[in-house]
């Protein structure tokens, strides 16, 4: 078996990780192409909020279940199944989509369980890098592992918009496939240690709901990580409610093209921000990282609401995407030297609903908030023309753009007020490392 601490373990991390790389690109390709595939098809806003619900909503409901599962079995063997159950979803919808039978509901159940799978997929993957990668390389490997996020905003949207219009839905499906069948033959090819603990605590021997139970104890019983779980679970609101509104204020300003520029600005702030986690690990406090960022990634979001200009809102968004994998890795570095490896899928897929809890919120009010609330207010005649009017500019992107620029608000006074609990800015001495 190998050792996590020899450079062996390092080597299969980078392997797994390249696999679920592309993989998760080709996601993102359908998911994007399948998107914007249902828009064209039905013209409904309402339709296409609610496939992004069904993405989301199940893993959340399912993360506890998942968790407990992912530490009583084989971390390697769940995510093959895991990736090879997304990879069924979506060859079931490529046969639907050719034989002209596909409906909107189908796609709903259907993204419903590939949302399941990636449950379990997430909290596998995660727990099996600090059996892996040497505790003091942590920072290096979630660097690594955030290029999956960073790739789905530089590059997916680019490749499907291409593939859409030349290969067609099918096409990019059909690609999807062939990144499965790469991510699971790398881990097919690969060992990864399982935690010894997990060995001598066979299944029998509690029950799945005592197992189910135990992530949310161990997250309640420290201060320091229930502080951080409602401050990225207030934050994510703020975030998403900033992606969803994103669009519309720009397409108010401009053209479906400017407003592709502008996300892959985005995405390519999140690219120098990856490279930048890589190379460097991070603060050696990995709390800094976590607070410091997230509060820079707050203003910049002010910036994007403010300012009117394209190449100020794309400046703007290239520094709120940025910070996102420094935030993000320090965070898990921090996770994975505390949380014992043999209940990390447990405690991560907790940490992970909670972390996600409030996107379902953020998707069912933004459309509301913006339509109803904000848009009235600076319009020509709104109740805040003349006095936020002088700031934010009148018509119906300035309206989102005051909510917008709430939003990084937000962020900002939450982060800050988080920094201020000793309980926080103390946990990496306070608790002891599990790895």
């Amino acid at each position: 078996m190998d050792n996590p601490k020899t450079p062996q373990g390092m080597t299969t991390f980078v392997l797994v990780a390249l696999g679920q790389i592309v993989s998760v690109t080709g996601s993102a390709l359908t998911g994007f192409a399948l998107g914007a595939w249902v828009y064209q098809e039905t013209r409904s806003t309402t339709l296409f909020s609610l496939i992004l619900l069904f993405t989301v909503l199940p893993s959340l409901l399912f993360a506890p279940l998942a968790g407990a599962l992912v530490d009583r079995w084989d971390r390697r063997r769940v995510m093959i199944a895991a990736d090879s159950g997304a990879a069924l979803c979506t060859g079931l919808l490529l046969v639907l989509i050719q034989s002209g039978w596909l409906e909107i509901w189908h796609i709903l159940v259907i993204m419903g369980f590939n949302s399941i799978f990636r449950a379990l997929q997430v909290p596998a993957y995660t727990a099996s890098v600090s059996m892996l990668v040497p505790k003091d390389q942590l920072g290096r490997a979630n660097g690594i592992m955030q290029l999956e996020v960073t790739s789905s905003y530089l590059l997916s949207p680019i490749l499907a918009g291409w593939l859409l219009e030349n290969a067609g839905i099918v096409g990019v499906m059909v690609i999807d496939l062939a990144t499965f069948f790469i991510a699971v033959t790398i881990v097919l090819a690969v060992r990864i240690p399982r935690p010894a603990l997990a060995k001598k605590d066979p299944g029998t021997q509690t029950s799945l709901w005592k197992d189910m139970a135990l992530g949310w104890q161990f997250i309640s019983a420290r201060a320091g990580f229930l502080s951080l779980m409602v401050l990225f679970g207030l934050g994510n609101y703020a975030n998403l409610m900033t992606d969803t509104l994103m669009p519309p204020m720009l397409l108010e300003l401009s053209s479906p093209t400017v407003l592709g520029t502008v996300i892959s600005t985005g995405g390519l702030g999140m690219l120098v921000g990856t490279l930048l986690m890589t190379a460097w690990g991070g603060p050696k406090k990995r709390i800094y990282g976590v607070l410091v960022f997230k509060t820079l990634a707050g203003f910049a979001i002010m910036g994007v609401g403010l300012f009117q200009s394209i190449p100020l809102i794309a400046l703007a968004t290239f520094f709120y995407y940025l910070p996102f994998p420094l935030v993000n890795g320090s965070d898990q570095a921090i996770w994975q030297r505390k949380v014992p490896p043999e209940i990390q899928g447990r405690v991560f897929s907790i940490r992970r609903m909670l972390a996600r809890s409030m996107i379902p919120l953020a998707y069912l009010t933004a459309g509301p908030l913006s339509d109803k609330v904000f848009k009235p207010l600076l319009s020509v005649n709104g109740s805040l023309a003349a006095s936020f009017g002088q700031i934010f500019g009148i018509g119906p992107s300035r309206g989102m753009g005051l909510l917008i620029f709430l939003m990084g608000l937000f962020i900002v006074v939450l982060t800050v007020s988080t920094a201020l609990n000793p309980r926080v800015r103390n946990m990496e001495e306070e608790l002891p490392d599990a790895v």
